[in-house]
């Protein structure tokens, strides 16, 4: 595991397996960090930046924020103890870099007003993608142009729900018992935010063109974490450089929880951390511990009409996803695809596209059965990164227009991928601030919006990671959510 120029994937069981003993439970560890965040009114809110809507995957009864202006985060700081936190969906992922630091500079100007205003201290983490995709280093440099250097920044990509590990600083994707290197993943092949290095030191590296040292990476041991406990990890954040960037090697939530103990420790010695992580790191230092998925009659949903899926993600494992919705549910879901040589060809095909699917729709959902409303799977890339992204824009902004239009109200709403999961929240569905109720799967979140000028309040609104969950996932949830037909319609 000392390098990455094998493609072999090991074994998953056989590797952790491997690794030195766990400090403590999880429960034990996280009752630990709810008590010093508790017990100390110094602990700054957490703002988490998130990059898409999947950062929520593993926290509950918190908010999440789409607008950022500063009446509107001055309230939410009033509104949040310290130590506590909330989101803000920036969705920059979808932007280009020049953009995304625009953004992130916006949003921080204003926190930094906002919290002054409210009297509270804060500390960010820019929560982005756990396969490593996103604006790195573009967004921690603009959260220190206007909040100021921090000592160290701490990259942080475990995700046990979507099998990230990250092992020796190398970080790794698990499907099934195969552990394969990130780089070696089709997400490392994304067209915009590809990648070729596995080692997390070499990641860094080459993200920041060289800009940073790999001499200025230090790696926190799965050894030290386990065998040092928290007084380790707050040695090693305490004796390091200004200046470094920190790996945090974990294999198991307990790992993370190590970890957030001692940048807890350090942080009350006067260290000032900035924070690039994947959704566990988020979790566990608000001592947030999990719940089980949440049922249809919990959500009291309305039988009488169907649910609506609606995918725009094209990672194979959302296809995959898709394909055993497709089989499984049979005559209980219609399908309707999208055909995204149409939604580019011109307006007057995209709208013709878009009547067909909102025809189907609103026909079907009062049967009721439940709706799929799907892009074509042939993956379309521009000549470059820019536009690439422009093409993907064009496809998100034809499901928006969709949703906009849509009359009748599902059951519920599934979006499958981050960019389109924070397009039909906040552009469709006029989200602005939402509560996250929970999870619909390990890893799946799910909002709710009671806002009246939102298009339906109260509506299940589950954010459906493009990379997370078996193949079967998908088709389980949609499963769970049916509900018998009271009207005997079909």
């Amino acid at each position: 595991m000392t390098g990455t120029s094998s493609a072999v994937p090991l074994s998953l069981e056989q590797t952790l397996a491997s690794l030195p003993p766990l400090l403590a439970s999880s429960n034990e560890l996280r009752s630990r960090t709810r008590h010093e965040i508790q017990s100390n009114t110094n602990i700054p809110i957490l703002v988490a930046l998130d990059d898409d809507p999947t950062g929520t995957q593993t926290c509950h009864d918190i908010a999440v924020l789409t607008t950022w202006s500063v009446p509107v985060l001055t309230t939410e700081f009033q509104n949040t103890v310290s130590g506590s936190g909330f989101f803000i969906l920036t969705n920059s992922r979808a932007l280009h870099p020049p953009d995304a630091r625009k953004l992130i500079t916006e949003i921080c100007e204003n926190l930094k007003e906002a919290a002054a205003l409210a009297g509270k201290a804060f500390e960010v983490v820019l929560r982005g993608d756990s396969t490593l995709r996103g604006h790195f280093p573009v967004e921690p440099e603009a959260v220190e142009e206007v909040l100021g250097a921090s000592d160290a920044w701490v990259l942080a990509p475990f995700f046990l729900q979507g099998g990230r590990y990250t092992i020796n600083d190398i970080h790794y994707v698990a499907e099934g018992d195969a552990l394969t290197l990130a780089g070696e993943t089709p997400f490392a092949k994304d067209a915009t935010f590809g990648y070729k290095s596995s080692h997390l030191a070499d990641w860094v590296v080459e993200k920041s063109k060289g800009a940073i040292a790999r001499e200025r990476v230090v790696g926190i041991g799965l050894a030290e974490i386990r065998q040092g406990g928290p007084e380790k990890v707050v040695e090693i954040l305490c004796n390091a450089a200004k200046g470094s960037v920190f790996i945090v090697n974990a294999a198991a939530e307990e790992d993370m929880d190590v970890v957030v103990l001692g940048i807890l420790n350090a942080s009350a010695q006067g260290k000032k951390f900035l924070f690039r992580s994947a959704a566990a790191f988020v979790s566990a230092r608000l001592g947030i511990s999990p719940i089980p998925p949440i049922t249809a009659r919990q959500l009291r949903m309305d039988s009488s009409v169907g649910g609506l899926i609606i995918a725009g993600s094209y990672v194979p494992k959302t296809t995959a996803q898709l394909i055993s919705l497709i089989a499984t549910s049979k005559d209980k879901l219609i399908t309707v695809e999208l055909d995204v040589n149409k939604l580019l060809e011109s307006e007057s095909t995209r709208e013709e596209e878009l009547q067909r699917a909102l025809k189907t729709t609103e026909r079907y959902l009062y049967y009721p059965k439940d709706i799929l409303v799907m892009t074509s799977r042939d993956l379309i890339t521009g000549a470059d990164e820019r536009s690439s992204l422009d093409i993907g824009s064009i496809v998100a902004s034809a499901l928006v227009s969709f949703l906009t239009r849509l009359d009748t109200k599902p059951r519920y709403v599934i979006a499958k991928g981050g960019i389109t999961s924070s397009d039909m929240a906040t552009k469709a569905l006029g989200m602005k601030r939402a509560m996250i109720v929970g999870q619909a799967a390990p890893g799946v979140p799910l909002w709710r919006c009671d806002e009246p000028t939102s298009k339906w309040p109260g509506l299940p609104y589950v954010v459906f990671p493009g990379n997370v969950g078996a193949e079967s996932e998908l088709a389980t949830v949609v499963e769970r959510w049916r509900l018998p037909n009271p009207m005997n319609r079909c």
